[in-house]
Parts: structure tokens; sequence; C-alpha cells
């Protein structure tokens, strides 16, 4: 026990955690130069950075001085280099090349996912990946180190069409595997982008707005409501191709969920974790999915059966998916000045529904008070015609003696007991 009470004491002091993160941005780090120099994964980096865990022991202290370390020099030779995918861009700010700004035009490229995450955790699961990264979205942060390299700052509505312009026309082939529809593929998008530019203060810290954009696109792609539109009743024509049909019919007859995380993970490239979040499931909850859609999709596909490994059958299907991509012509979505210019319509429009909802309500209920009684007064109850009432009866015709004694009644005043026994004469 004195010894546990020792190790603690003597353990080094770590920032808060979004401390931590502003010091391994400051020195133009990436979570997975960190992991590789302390030698744990890209998702115990991220869990150190938001505060779930802590590091210990000797992991602690490597952690420790690399926050502290004045420059960076200690991890040029760590094998972080070796983690990234030969086609990625490098996602570090102070690289002294400045990373390509958006394309010239919005046309689709030749990889069919161009928006995949920049990264993917080098241990996920025992079917880890077998596929590269396509290209990584560079979206300027406001943490990072970029003015300490001397970049120019990109203006918001600059950042927006660079993320618009490289992730888009990708985002409109995973929409279109994902609901079989062209229209909507694209529709989906410019809704997801409109919606990004909307919450552009959020979705420009986030750590992956390529994600946050693909995460509302497919939201809105999978939305139960739009089999009530007539024009999204049913999915577009399959491909003419034998084995494009067969995988795209295979795909629209998944479940959504399971379309999706297959999507996610065999055709994006996201890992087990990553695809478990953003399908909103446990990770193994999400690997049963993989693995069911993938059996579903075998058997329609003999060559994806065949394969020896569930690496193999993740590159063939990588290979398949992005094929069929390529091989649709999808519609280009619109330009970003438009996507943004629609959103700021659409939320001028809805505030301007809402202020005329409230004067509406207002209105109603100065008149309701101008107009209503002071006090309740109930209401009169119409007349009606009764029936079944015995005829109306009374004391029979009096007689001779008893008009008398009437008579005698009226006239005399009588006191005491006398009244109750009166005299006749």
């Amino acid at each position: 026990m004195t010894r546990s009470t020792t190790d603690e004491a003597a353990a080094p002091q770590l920032p808060s955690p979004k401390e931590r993160r502003r010091l391994r941005e400051a020195k133009s780090l990436s979570e997975e130069q960190v992991a590789a120099a302390v030698g744990v994964t890209r998702a115990t980096v991220r869990s150190w950075e938001t505060g779930r865990t802590s590091p210990r022991g000797r992991k602690r202290a490597l952690y420790a001085k690399l926050l502290v370390a004045p420059e960076p020099e200690a991890l040029a030779t760590t094998p972080a280099a070796a983690m990234t995918a030969p086609e990625t861009v490098p996602e570090s700010a102070a690289e002294p090349t400045p990373v390509p700004s958006a394309e010239p035009t919005p046309e689709p490229a030749p990889e069919a996912f161009p928006e995949a995450a920049p990264e993917t955790a080098p241990e996920t699961a025992p079917e880890v990946k077998a596929m590269t990264v396509v290209t990584v979205v560079t979206e300027p942060d406001t943490d990072t180190g970029a003015e300490a390299a001397g970049e120019r700052r990109l203006s918001p509505a600059e950042a927006f069409d660079e993320l618009y312009a490289r992730t888009a026309p990708g985002l409109v082939r995973q929409a279109y595997l994902l609901t079989g529809r062209r229209a909507l593929a694209r529709e989906s998008v410019e809704r997801a982008f409109q919606l990004a530019w909307h919450r552009w203060p959020e979705v420009a810290v986030d750590r992956d707005p390529a994600g946050w954009v693909r995460a509302a696109a497919y939201e809105y792609a999978m939305s139960p409501w739009h089999r009530l539109r007539r024009a999204h009743r049913h999915p577009d024509a399959p491909p003419t191709e034998p084995g494009k049909q067969a995988l795209f019919d295979a795909l629209l007859d998944l479940p959504p969920v399971y379309r999706r995380t297959l999507l996610l993970y065999d055709g994006v490239g996201l890992d087990l974790p990553e695809t478990a979040a953003e399908t909103e499931a446990s990770t193994p909850a999400a690997a049963g999915r993989l693995m069911t859609a993938r059996a579903a999709v075998a058997e329609r596909l003999p060559e994806l059966a065949s394969a020896a490994t569930p690496a193999e059958q993740s590159a063939l299907l990588h290979d398949r998916l992005g094929g069929l991509a390529r091989a649709e012509h999808v519609p280009v979505p619109q330009p970003a000045r438009a996507v943004r210019t629609g959103s700021e319509d659409r939320a001028r429009l809805w505030t301007r529904a809402a202020v005329a909802g409230v004067a509406l309500l207002i209105a109603v209920t100065g008149l309701t008070l101008h107009t209503a009684p002071t006090h309740y007064e109930p209401p009169i109850s119409p007349a009606e015609r009764v029936g079944g009432v015995p005829p109306r009866g009374g004391p029979q015709k009096l007689t001779a003696q008893d008009l008398k004694l009437q008579k005698t009644l009226r006239e005399q005043v009588a006191h005491g007991p006398e009244r109750l026994i009166p005299q006749l004469r």
C-alpha cells in the first residue's frame, strides 16, 4: 500500500484534457504520431484528450514528457508515417508545403469514396482493415498551429467550400449505394451540407468534419418518410452488368442499418469502433451486423464467398463497391455557393415562419382576451314541451258546510288553540 501511494505521488502531473489536445496541436503532432511514440492506439490518445481515461505507469511518463517537450524531433524516427496510407494527404498543419485546396471543378474524383476518414486505428478486431484510405479531408481547425506555420487563415466560407469540393462528389456516390436512388442521393448530400453551414461553428471545430456531414447525409437518406414521396418510392434501374447488378440487388435487400454498417466499414474504410459510433451501436453489435451483411452479400457474389480470410473479403468488397459507385452516373451536386445560399434562405424562411407564428399567437390571444366575458354565464336551456304528466288535480267542490267554515275562519280572529278547533254556531 505504501509503495502504491509513493508511485502515485511520483507520477508526473498531466494537464487537463483540453490542455493536452492544445499542447499536441501546438507542436503540430497528430494523434497517430503520439500513439506511435507512446505505444498505444489512436483511440487511446483520443480517450486521454477527452478525459474518459488517463495514462498510467510508463505510458504516463512518456506522454507527459512528450507534451512538455520543446520540439517534436523525438517523433522523427517513429513509425507514424507508416500508419498513413500512401494516397493520403498529410494531416499536420505545420507541413512546409500547403495542402492543395479544393478541386477546380466539383467533378467526382476518380476514387469512389474520396472523403474517407483521415485515419484508421491500427488494431480494432480480428478482421481489421485490409484497405487503405484514399484521401484525407483537410479542414482548418481553429486550435491548430496553422498560423504558426505561416499559412493564411481560411474564412468560414472558404473552409466550407474546400470541404464541399473534396467530399460532396464521393458522398453522393455513397448515398446512391445506400439508397439506390440518384436524385435522393444528391438531395441528401445537399441537405447535409446546408445543415453543416447552418451549424458551421460546431462543424468547423469537430474532429472529423467530413464524418459529421456524412452522418447527416446518411440519416437523411435513410429516413423512412421518403417512401411516401412519389419520386423516391422505388429505386432506380439497376446496372446492366450482371456482377454489378447482383451487388446492387444484394445491397438493397439488406436492412438499412446493416447496409450502412457494410458501407462504412468495407466501403468508406472506417474501423470497427468508429463504425459502431456512427451507427449508434456497440462494437460487438456492429461486428455482428457486418458479418451478417457480408454473408448475405456473399450469397450473391461467389467470388466473395470463396475469399479465404475476412481481410480478403473486406478488400474484395471495397473494390466491388468502389467499382459500382464509379460505374454509375450519379448527378453532380450543386456548387458550394448555391448550397450555402440555400442554407441561408432556408434559415431565413424558418425564422420568418417562426416570427409569423408568434405574431399570430399573440394576436389570437389578444382577441380572445378582448372578446371573452368577464364572468361565467350559464347557458339557458331551450324550452321543451313536456309530455306524459298526469292532469292537474285538486280538492273537490266545497259543500255548504265547508263554505260556512271557510267564511268563519276568515272573519274571526282566533287566538291560541281556538284557531285549531273553530266553533261553529
